[in-house]
């Protein structure tokens, strides 16, 4: 087999790394549904490793999703999981990747497993889709389509994605008027305890690029929970509580693949009955959502920033259909279809 040729990648986190056009054996820690939307569905063919945990534990339906459509990936070998403190870095090097792929959160939690990789001659690429920025989301797609030579598919992505982007933009600017207070929580551990919320990152960032006022931005650094007391004081208006398919959260809010309508609401009904919310313009005025977790950091997460920029201004995006481009989304670029549950408003 013929060695693929090398290409200078600056990733981003502004290292200038050397690294396989065309890779034929990576090691791939995270963003997997935006590694297949660019490389194509026989993109697994050049994977050789990932860190399963966070696909299989994180995102159970979709893992169940994509493993029946592709034998693969049940085959490819588990490096271990950064932040229970499994990940392998024995495992990673035995594997023999040509390259390994790290999102920034991950690389910045593996300190000198790094840099034992890089010595065994494997070099490390860091991309990043939690910053949630236009520029880091199109830098991402490119480094990703270099590794896995599809450029002018990665361009494609990258050009629509950043349209997208900027047509919400447009559009809440035009909109104008006062920022909406909304509040974001994480609905993994059922109503009877405040989950986290986001500021500077994740459901934050789209929050922001949405035309909302982040209730959590200066109470929390990252993500924590905040005092249920603030949280009531700052009366949203509008609420959004972020639900998946964690594996072992009996109480969480269910959304995803197969997921039915019905039980994410009546997951979702919990959190309007909390003391106190029922006084809330957002519970009075019907703006409860839910947002499906996995969908926030990914390159169709521009639906998400659709769906709450049009809570946000509705007006302004009378002719959007959020949940249709979602699952137009997946018909063009996934190998899988986006059956269930991924955006949802609680009926009163």
């Amino acid at each position: 087999m013929a060695q693929a040729d090398n290409v200078t990648i600056i990733d981003t986190e502004g290292r200038s790394v050397e690294a396989p056009m065309g890779a034929k054996r990576i090691l791939l820690g995270f963003y997997f549904e935006d590694f297949y939307a660019i490389g194509g569905p026989d993109a697994y063919e050049n994977v050789v490793a990932i860190s399963r945990a966070v696909w299989q534990g994180w995102r159970q339906s979709q893992w169940k999703q994509y493993s029946k459509k592709d034998s693969r990936l049940e085959k490819l070998i588990d490096v271990g999981e950064v932040d229970s403190g499994t990940f392998s870095v024995e495992t990673a090097i035995a594997a023999k990747p040509d390259v390994a792929i790290f999102a920034a959160w991950q690389f910045r939690s593996l300190g000198n497993s790094i840099d034992k990789l890089e010595e065994a001659g494997i070099p490390v690429v860091v991309i990043d889709y939690n910053a949630q920025t236009l520029e880091k989301h199109v830098t991402s797609t490119q480094i990703l389509g270099k590794i896995t030579n599809n450029e002018k598919r990665a361009e494609q992505l990258a050009t629509e994605y950043s349209n997208a982007v900027q047509d919400v933009w447009q559009r809440v600017k035009k909109a104008g008027g006062d920022p909406k207070r909304v509040y974001v929580e994480l609905g993994n551990k059922g109503s009877q305890e405040y989950g986290n919320t986001y500021s500077n990152t994740m459901w934050a960032g789209v929050v922001q690029q949405a035309g909302g006022k982040n209730i959590g931005d200066g109470q929390v650094e990252k993500w924590g929970p905040l005092n249920p007391e603030y949280v009531i004081a700052s009366n949203p208006q509008a609420i959004f509580i972020a639900g998946s398919d964690w594996v072992g959260k009996s109480k969480a809010v269910l959304m995803g693949f197969d997921e039915k309508p019905e039980v994410t609401r009546a997951r979702l009904q919990p959190y309007v009955e909390r003391a106190g919310w029922n006084n809330f313009d957002g519970v009075k005025n019907g703006e409860v959502h839910a947002l499906y977790h996995g969908g926030a950091r990914t390159l169709y997460d521009y639906t998400f920033l659709q769906y709450i920029a049009k809570v946000l201004h509705p007006e302004a995006f009378l002719d959007v259909d959020p949940s249709e481009n979602h699952r137009q989304f997946y018909e063009k670029y996934l190998p899988i279809d986006a059956n269930g549950v991924f955006m949802i408003k609680l009926e009163k």
